[in-house]
């Protein structure tokens, strides 16, 4: 018998049990009073003072039949099965074994949660007798613990009103989890409130392969598998909303439908509604829901989008669906982008076809797409981006993944990298991964990966890539939590593991003023102060603003900017007085809960340049007047930001206490503490570390070793290494040895880098740089030695023993150590052209052969050229000490390069 059917029969079972062993008793009970009434027998008169025993009689028949009657009911219960269902599942008793701290001794307890009676019972043996129970008003909240993961804190109130906290330890985070959710579940069954205020919502993804599914597919359901997994103790928790995606469905809607309701009914006790269904080729979305939820869902919309060839074929594409859950709006999108691991600009594409082109939820919101349109938007589907490597390194990949070395693996992931980069699902949340990756499988078997496929162009790679994903985004100051986010292990039909993700959300209901009636006459309103917007745009039009919100009753539209400020494509938008907005309620508790979306148009075309959401709810009540700040986006591309300040007018009102704020994170001070020491430490180290390096380069040039900087030999743009210089002495430490003082600037004639001195570098001067870009370096030191190595030559420049007569540089003048003043410099540079031939830089690299003999040069610009290059002298590598003086017959080498 499946799962939620042996457990009705369980329970059944055993009050069948009861019934039938009472009966027989009671029966035996009448029978011995029957003989004394019945006729043949002669009638016992009955005592004076005992007219009880007709009285007994007649309460004994009574209950005889009524417990026939309960045993005939039990029985049709138990016929009719699956077919009865319950408004509240049935949550047998669950048991947690903690400990607690008692006087600095650590204690074994136990911790009982009925969710059906209402209850937390402590008790010390697991079998032992309940010694304490608090009832669910009782429990105030719960604070888990940010340092350790498996600590929890109760807050409860005692008898006398008094309020005591209760610290436990769990056996790991999944059971402290598995706890608060059966406790969230206790109060949400026990609250007094007539409509929810959170929601548990299960997403799954699962490119089916187009094979049918197999037999039992409930472990995806339960989300059993690898990955952030629930524990077994929230299995009776179900969910009240199910959306499921598909690609490669080769089932049609009606079979598909029936199994998913068939695989609910085996692990659950509710009963769940289709709420809507929408196919594009083979790209499917699912959504069901509990039928007590039937009433509060409306507004139901469905969409799809084709990206397939020419945006023509629906084999890739999207498919969505969105509804109003009383006051909170939801949209859900299954999508199935382009395949290959180098068309990562072409999902690139898919992506922002199906946020432009798939039109869900409340047409009034025109001027916005879906990213901005729902209270809680959930993306999933087979977004098909790879694991960015080399195919060689296809077995290495496999050999981490049985490691379960993900974490190396996930800085390769396309995905990462692109929303990293603000490419795509900007401002989208997705659940650390800690699961294998889910294709491309053997069918059969999830022991081995198949990355390798013949084709007639040749062996195509699949490497092991997280295609199938599940993100999500919604409304500042909107509660979600992630619950779970993983993959399943037994369910191997396709080259793809199904994926689910649970969630936590909150809702808003249908509000309901508590005021008095006589102060509806009060009008509030929310009035935006000091609003300024930045937009990275070039234009000098004039904008506006369009304010939307489910509590307005249309749309506001404000006059045009007139302070506009422009400075090298970031215009800065300074909005006036804009209209005060009138709400449809007024009170305080209902405003809280709402958004303000915001479009910033132009006047001459009425373009939108950004949108963005506003939150009214503050975090201190008591404010009257607050701060905000949004980021605007357009199309899914960042544009901007908006800011300024909200005073919200309404009349007197609190914000309603939410179930999810039952549960809180303790944020712990000595967690900032540590990140915030730890910080401090890896800088001091770093800077350490600096200056340890930079010692040893003095040390080094003292004692002749040629200093060599990767940084200085590969860069060619000067003006970013004096910017790149500069910055790093104003982060120079203050303990830093003489020569590295931050605030002190370099006299511009010393300045090594172009563009620091009165005057450009000559041409000799580049070629040596040039040649430098060519030259590997062996010296792993880093960016860093550019600040030392530069502060060094000022303190002990006469110490510079590896300068030589180089025919391809001149002779050095030894006499003199100091880069030549500007009025030493020539005037007019040599004509460049020549030096930027490659033939010529190599030439002068290698110092190999010359075509023609060279040219004797002058002497003085043989001594100007000598003084520049006093400070970067060019030794290859592989030399380890200065070579030796070149005939003189090839110091003309050097002009014979630019000539």
């Amino acid at each position: 018998m499946e799962r939620g059917g042996q457990r009705a029969d369980e329970f059944g079972g055993s009050c069948l049990s009861e019934i039938t062993r009472t009966l027989p008793a009671l029966e035996s009970l009448q029978s011995t009073f029957e003989p004394q009434f019945s006729p043949g027998f002669r009638q016992r008169s009955p005592l004076p003072g005992d007219p009880s025993t007709s009285s007994m009689m007649s309460k004994l028949n009574q209950l005889t039949s009524m417990v026939s009657s309960l045993e005939e009911k039990v029985k049709t219960v138990l016929m009719e099965g699956a077919a009865v269902k319950h408004r509240r599942s049935l949550i047998p008793p669950i048991i947690f074994e903690v400990k607690v701290d008692s006087l600095g001794i650590s204690q074994k307890t136990h911790l009982k949660v009925d969710v059906e009676t209402g209850k937390l019972i402590i008790k010390k043996a697991k079998d032992g007798p309940d010694e304490k129970f608090y009832t669910s008003k009782k429990i105030l909240q719960l604070i888990k613990s940010q340092k350790f993961p498996n600590k929890l804190t109760i807050v409860l109130e005692t008898e006398k009103e008094k309020i005591q906290r209760k610290e436990y330890i769990f056996a790991d985070s999944k059971k402290r989890e598995g706890f608060c959710q059966l406790l969230q579940q206790m109060k949400n069954k026990h609250s007094d409130q007539l409509e929810p205020d959170m929601l548990t919502i299960f997403t799954g993804t699962w490119n089916m392969g187009d094979a049918p599914p197999p037999k039992k597919i409930t472990s995806w359901f339960l989300c059993k598998g690898q990955g952030k997994t629930r524990d077994e103790t929230t299995d009776y928790i179900e969910h009240d909303i199910y959306v499921i995606g598909t690609q490669e469905d080769p089932l049609n809607e009606k079979e598909w439908v029936d199994i998913l309701l068939r695989s609910l009914n085996e692990i659950t006790n509710a009963e769940y509604k289709l709420i809507t269904i929408q196919t594009l080729w083979n790209i499917r979305i699912v959504i069901l829901a509990k039928q007590e939820h039937a009433h509060r869902i409306s507004h139901i919309c469905t969409n799809s989008v084709k990206t397939g060839i020419a945006n023509t074929l629906g084999n890739k594409g999207a498919v969505g669906a969105s509804f109003m859950f009383n006051g909170t709006s939801f949209g859900f999108i299954n999508s199935h982008l382009t395949s290959g691991s180098e068309k990562k600009l072409r999902r690139k594409q898919n992506y922002f076809n199906i946020l432009r082109f798939l039109v869900l939820g409340d047409k009034k919101l025109s001027p916005f797409n879906i990213s901005h349109r729902f209270t809680h938007l959930f993306w999933l589907g087979d977004l098909n981006y790879r694991v960015q490597m080399a195919n060689s390194e296809a077995e290495n990949i496999v050999h981490k993944i049985k490691l379960q070395q993900h974490q190396e693996l996930l800085p390769h992931d396309q995905l990462n990298m692109e929303r990293k980069e603000s490419q795509v699902f900007l401002h989208f949340n997705e659940e650390e991964i800690t699961f294998a990756p889910t294709y491309r499988y053997e069918r059969g078997t999830r022991e081995r990966y198949c990355y390798t496929k013949q084709k007639a162009t040749g062996i195509k790679y699949n490497l092991p890539s997280w295609c199938d994903r599940v993100l999500w985004k919604s409304y500042p100051q909107m509660h979600v939590v992630c619950q779970s986010y993983g993959c399943t292990e037994d369910i191997t039909t396709s080259d793809h593991s199904p994926v689910f993700a649970t969630f936590q959300v909150g809702v808003t209901s249908q509000f309901v003023s508590k005021n008095n009636p006589g102060d509806s006459d009060v009008q509030g309103y929310i009035e935006l102060l000091n609003c300024k917007a930045t937009l990275y745009t070039k234009s000098h039009t004039k904008f506006y603003i369009e304010f939307h919100s489910y509590c307005l009753e249309n749309m506001v539209k404000s006059s045009e900017a007139e302070d506009q400020e422009c400075d090298s494509g970031i215009l800065v938008v300074k909005f006036g007085v804009l209209p005060k907005l009138t709400p449809i309620i007024s009170d305080l508790e209902y405003l809280l809960d709402q958004h303000l979306l915001i479009c910033i148009k132009s006047s001459d075309t009425d373009e939108s340049y950004g949108e963005g959401c506003i939150a009214l709810r503050m975090e201190d009540p008591q404010q009257q007047q607050f701060p905000f700040f949004t980021l605007l986006t357009h199309h899914g591309e960042d544009t901007g930001q908006f800011q300024g300040e909200i005073c919200l007018h309404a009349s007197s009102g609190k914000q309603r206490e939410k179930l999810y704020d039952f549960v809180k994170i303790e944020k712990d001070e000595t967690v900032a503490q540590k990140h915030q020491i730890k910080a401090q430490c890896s800088q001091q180290w770093e800077q350490g570390s600096r200056s340890g390096k930079a010692f040893a380069d003095k040390v080094a040039r003292v004692r002749g070793v040629p200093l060599c900087s990767p940084e200085a030999l590969s860069s060619t743009d000067h003006n970013v290494a004096a910017q790149g210089i500069s910055n790093q002495v104003k982060q120079s430490p203050p303990n830093t040895p003489q020569g590295f003082k931050g605030s002190e600037q370099r006299s511009k004639p010393s300045s090594p880098v172009m563009g620091r001195g009165d005057t450009p570098i000559t041409p000799p001067a580049r070629s040596s740089t040039q040649s430098q870009k060519f030259v590997p370096c062996n010296n792993p030191r880093g960016a860093p030695n550019i600040r030392h190595q530069d502060s060094i030559r000022s303190t002990i420049q006469p110490e510079v023993p590896e300068m030589v007569d180089n025919p391809l540089y001149g002779p050095v003048n030894s006499g003199s150590h100091q880069p030549p003043t500007a009025q030493s410099r020539p005037l007019k540079p040599p004509e460049p052209a020549t030096r930027h031939a490659p033939a010529i830089r190599q030439r002068s690299m290698t110092c190999s052969s010359f075509d023609k003999k060279p040219v004797a040069p002058d002497k003085t610009a043989a001594k100007n050229m000598a003084a520049v290059n006093i400070n970067r002298p060019e030794v290859a590598p592989s030399i380890a000490k200065p070579r030796p003086p070149v005939p003189s017959k090839l110091q003309g080498g050097r002009d014979g390069q630019h000539t």
